[in-house]
């Protein structure tokens, strides 16, 4: 790869406050095309929610991405997969242990972040936050919400349509700076030129319904005023959290490097023909 081969990747964050919350404890952080270090590890974009019912969550969801950025592009780890499990793994530490230097009883957050890389996109996820992948004007929810509530429908005990008005949506059994370790959700997609990537925060998703995204995505091939449809849509539906939405508009990636071949991702490729959600 010569030093001026790089993706082709709109991307616009945004965070607001929203009408309820007194502050916004939620961050968002991106590493675009041309940026150091990118053209050999990706582009990397992501998501932090701090927690709402513990102190300094501002302080967490902002930690949790420095630290996880940081990580993963001077790890010495081999594989993406093992640079993205350390830079949980690390942003995690820093959390915990920042909530006792400052001597609160918890702090907590949140990482949703996709790295594009070619043709493929790893996700590391702890949370319920979410990244969806739009194509062919549908949208396909990539992430697990490390909930009660998400533990139900996997469980196949609630109905994925009753998660967004349940009482206990945002109760979380899996986050960032609670204990001392944790174990993300580590996974790669397949990705083409034409993609649009939604990350958002549960305060984005538990008023705007899958196909309202899409439906969005299709509409608005610009980011920025993509972002703003989403953020206008939930403050009219009374949003009680904080808002933050990045899209990504994937326009001319790289060739995918040796390895995006593999068994895992042939299986992955298997599962999205056979559900037929996607043309890949």
């Amino acid at each position: 790869m010569t030093s001026h081969e790089v993706a082709d990747i709109l991307a616009h964050g945004f965070s607001h406050v929203g009408k309820v919350r007194p502050d916004n404890q939620d961050s968002f952080r991106l590493r675009s095309p041309g940026e150091e270090l990118t053209g050999m590890r990706g582009c990397m974009y992501g998501v932090a929610d701090g927690m709402g019912g513990y102190e300094h969550g501002g302080i967490a969801s902002t930690l949790a991405l420095e630290a996880f950025f940081e990580t993963y592009y001077h790890a010495d780890g081999s594989s993406v997969s093992q640079r993205l499990r350390e830079g949980v793994q690390v942003a995690n530490l820093g959390v915990y242990q920042t909530a006792r230097r400052l001597g609160v009883a918890r702090m907590g957050t949140t990482l949703t972040v996709v790295n594009v890389i070619g043709h493929t996109m790893h996700i590391a996820h702890v949370g319920d936050s979410r990244a969806y992948l739009i194509r062919d004007q549908k949208a396909i929810c990539l992430t697990n919400d490390h909930t009660r509530v998400g533990e139900l429908v996997r469980m196949k005990l609630l109905s994925p349509d009753k998660v967004r008005t349940h009482n206990q949506r945002s109760v979380l059994n899996r986050c960032l700076g609670v204990d001392l370790f944790v174990q993300p959700d580590i996974f790669q997609v397949p990705v083409q030129d034409g993609d649009c990537i939604i990350l958002c925060t549960d305060g984005v998703w538990s008023v705007i319904e899958d196909e309202e995204f899409a439906k969005f995505a299709a509409e608005e091939l610009d980011p920025e005023k993509l972002n703003q449809k989403v953020f206008e849509l939930a403050m009219k539906r009374d949003s009680d959290d904080n808002l933050s939405v990045m899209s990504l508009r994937l326009q001319r990636l790289l060739p995918s490097p040796p390895g995006a071949g593999d068994s895992r991702w042939n299986r992955l490729l298997q599962r999205f023909k056979r559900r037929g959600d996607l043309n890949v």
